[in-house]
């Protein structure tokens, strides 16, 4: 059965350097991330090795959150061209085991909706992926507009993947405890997730499917806990009162996409199935921070069909992003 994983992540010298400096900076003072440091800057056999390893076929590459969404207007576009030249070289020699999401200049739509256009029609990319708010500025803000037009009009879908909540709502939301706590509190252990489901919203009552309704967006972690939220969303959001063509979980439904990198919570995941059925759902390990081995193992014991399985194995993927 063929493996694709879809939020798999690398880091390029620009972004070590430039707005991903503080990240790697905490992250080479973990004694236990120093593997995953190394093996984000790699994209080559050491990889390669380890997805063999781990039953993984493909990855689909993506520039590792922060990302450039926090930096100035005028990094994000050099950085964001190197990490896509790195992922294209690396598509290119092993065109079999990766493919990749274009890191976009979103400080400057226009600049970012060329550079989609460039790195999905002459380099085979297969969307593009969002590291969450730009400074506070989310993709329901009519600013980036000229992205998501040309995003519809290519038919490539955008992978929105969490960051740290704006600063004065990280240090309401969750100050007041020892810094690691906090820290966590805000990122992986919580606000990362609210933070994206908060995003998604936006986009739904924003209007933006309405205004681009073949527009597809994929976000991770088994839905950031929309699917749990989903028929209560439903029900409050009713048409009369958003005004927009479809109920709130029609878009939910029908614009959105999930996979499940990192993680791998059977009662959680059969939640997921129930709200939006397995022709939405995709395979995902989160490397490095998620286990390949560990998401393999999860993805050959859930309760579906083998045909299902097949589905979200690969199939709904290759369907999706033409793999």
């Amino acid at each position: 059965m063929r493996t694709i994983t879809l939020e798999e992540h690398f880091t390029s010298p620009g972004f070590v350097t430039g707005p991903g400096k503080e990240f790697m900076a905490q992250l080479r003072m973990r004694t236990t991330s120093t593997r995953i440091a190394e093996q984000l800057q790699d994209v080559g056999d050491k990889r390669i090795a380890d997805m063999d390893a781990a039953g993984i076929d493909m990855q689909v590459l993506s520039l590792n959150a922060p990302g450039v969404e926090q930096a100035d207007a005028a990094e994000q576009i050099p950085v964001a061209a190197e990490a896509n030249d790195i992922m294209a070289e690396a598509a290119k020699k092993n065109p079999k085991r990766f493919a990749a999401f274009a890191s976009l200049p979103i400080a400057s739509p226009d600049k970012a909706a060329q550079e989609l256009d460039r790195r999905v029609g002459q380099q085979g990319f297969k969307g593009a992926l969002v590291n969450g708010h730009s400074r506070g500025r989310y993709l329901d803000d009519r600013f980036f507009s000229p992205i998501l037009e040309r995003a519809e009009a290519l038919n490539a879908p955008i992978y929105l993947h969490p960051t740290v909540p704006p600063k004065a709502v990280a240090e309401a939301y969750f100050g007041g405890f020892a810094p690691q706590v906090s820290g966590m509190f805000a990122s992986a252990g919580w606000g990362w997730h609210i933070e994206t489901a908060v995003h998604v919203i936006r986009m739904v009552l924003g209007g933006v499917f309405d205004r681009y309704p073949k527009l597809q967006i994929v976000i991770g972690h088994l839905g950031e806990g929309i699917p749990f939220m989903l028929p209560r969303l439903n029900r409050n959001f009713p048409t009369e009162l958003t005004k927009l063509q479809r109920p709130a979980g029609a878009y939910l439904r029908e614009n959105v996409h999930y996979t499940f990198g990192g993680f791998n919570f059977p009662a959680t995941f059969q939640n997921l199935v129930a709200e939006i059925g397995v022709e939405r759902i995709m395979f995902s390990a989160d490397y490095p921070w998620g286990s390949m081995a560990e998401a393999r193992a999860f993805l050959d014991k859930i309760p579906v069909s083998e045909a299902d399985r097949a589905r979200i194995a690969h199939g709904n993927a290759e369907k999706l992003f033409g793999l």
